[in-house]
Order: structure tokens, then C-alpha cells, then sequence
């Protein structure tokens, strides 16, 4: 399974909905991914992890295959900005805060 499995804008935002309902720390943790370095997904002036949000919307693209892994595929910006990009996201890259990562 591949980030090409995912095709629907819709799968992103239930993913982003699930992060929201969670909270931050607990959907990273629950999927087993790390807090993004740099590249951070932008919807409704909120920034989220981009390769944790999209490689959980893999499980509501293909219910039967669940999420992708962190380790199953790499982030950036040839992988997931351009995915996110395709299905009309807006990709950031992000500085850290005052020496310190969100």
C-alpha cells in the first residue's frame, strides 16, 4: 500500500477531523507517528502533521488496509506535500518556535 492509494480530498479531512477529536499528542501517538519537522499540512488556519494526517487518511481511502505507517513510507516534499498538493491541500513549511519544535 502507497500514498497513490489515496485519491479523495474526503479521506484527508476525516483524518484531519480525527486528529482534531484526539488531540495532537494522543493521534500521534495512537498511530505511532512523531511530530512533523517541517512540513505541516494548513487547514482552517490550523497547522497538522503532514505525513501523520495523510498516512491515516490511508485507512478511510482503504478501510480494509487501515493506515500506513510512518515507517512504510517517507514525508517531504516530494511524497507527501506533492500528494497533499494534488488532492488541493495547502502544504507549510514551518520554523520552529523560539528554539523549540510544536
Amino acid at each position: 500500500m502507497s500514498l497513490s492509494n489515496i485519491k479523495n480530498r474526503e479521506s484527508v479531512i476525516r483524518a484531519i477531523e480525527e486528529c482534531d477529536c484526539l488531540g495532537r499528542e494522543a493521534f500521534l501517538e495512537n498511530y505511532g507517528y512523531g511530530k512533523a519537522k517541517r512540513y505541516y499540512l494548513v487547514w482552517q488556519d490550523k497547522y497538522y502533521d503532514s505525513k501523520a494526517i495523510i498516512g491515516v487518511a490511508h485507512k478511510y481511502e482503504c478501510p480494509n488496509y487501515g493506515p500506513l505507517t510512518s515507517e512504510e513510507f517517507s514525508g517531504g516534499e516530494n511524497t507527501v506535500q506533492k500528494k497533499l498538493e494534488e488532492l488541493g491541500f495547502r502544504v507549510q513549511v514551518k520554523p520552529p518556535t523560539k528554539g523549540k519544535r510544536e
